[in-house]
């Protein structure tokens, strides 16, 4: 299966706008935002769990990150509500359910293989500092290695910035309004932008909370190459 994937084309997906498609589990259901590969895939998802669902207990190969939209997700190393961004890298482990339901942003099989870091971070209770460089931007520092960086930007009403991504990038607007070329991202709308691009990001009248994340999309050839040979 292949959606949105041509990493050389920008990409906007409205998510909310998009169906439900129920996954091999009862109560769990996907929206798919790029994918390559069958059910194993390197693949960036909203995934929403109906209450009381879980998924069985399974290894994460090739890693998994998300970050909780909406209500409250739980595994046996705890429960995570809104706000809270998990990175389980390769070869890690976990039974994911939810008692009360939820909604979260997904994306399977874009790490580094041989990343063992485990990052549980709760962002609602976490500050942020003015970007040095953008009036009325503010920055959370999620997680930076060699090869990616992910960070909260928090935009006041109209505060403008420009974002070199050499190696490619993506967000989501968690809250708010962004507007990018000509497009104008919503709560839970995703942009892709591919490498040697720039990013031009005006915030709406009612400001902006945006995740974003970039480097990793210099590498997708290797995810996808280490997903088929999984």
């Amino acid at each position: 299966m292949k959606i949105a994937a041509n990493f050389n084309q920008r990409v906007v997906v409205h998510s909310d706008s998009l169906e439900w498609i129920a996954s091999p589990m009862p109560g769990v259901h996907r929206r798919p935002l790029d994918r390559v590969g069958a059910e194993v895939a390197r693949a960036t998802t909203i995934v929403r769990y109906a209450p009381g669902s879980e998924f069985s207990p399974h290894v994460h190969t090739g890693g998994e990150e998300f970050i909780v939209l909406d209500g409250t997700f739980q595994d046996e190393h705890g429960s995570f509500p809104a706000g809270s961004y998990i990175r389980n890298p390769p070869q890690s482990q976990h039974q994911p359910s939810s008692l009360t339901g939820c909604v979260m942003l997904v994306k399977l099989w874009q790490f580094q293989p041989d990343d063992r870091t485990h990052v549980r971070l709760q962002t609602q209770f976490m500050g942020s500092v003015p970007d040095s460089n953008f009036k009325g931007v503010n920055i959370t520092p999620l997680y930076k290695d060699e090869f990616e960086e992910v960070s909260l930007l928090h935009f006041e009403a109209n505060a403008e910035m420009k974002i070199d991504v050499i190696d490619g990038a993506e967000l989501l607007v968690l809250d708010g309004s962004l507007n990018e070329q000509n497009d104008t991202l919503t709560k839970h709308s995703w942009l892709r932008t591919p490498v040697q691009t720039t990013i031009n990001a005006r915030a709406g009248e009612n400001g902006a909370k945006v995740w974003i994340k970039t480097g990793h999309l210099i590498d997708v050839e290797n995810q996808i190459t280490r997903v088929k040979n999984a």
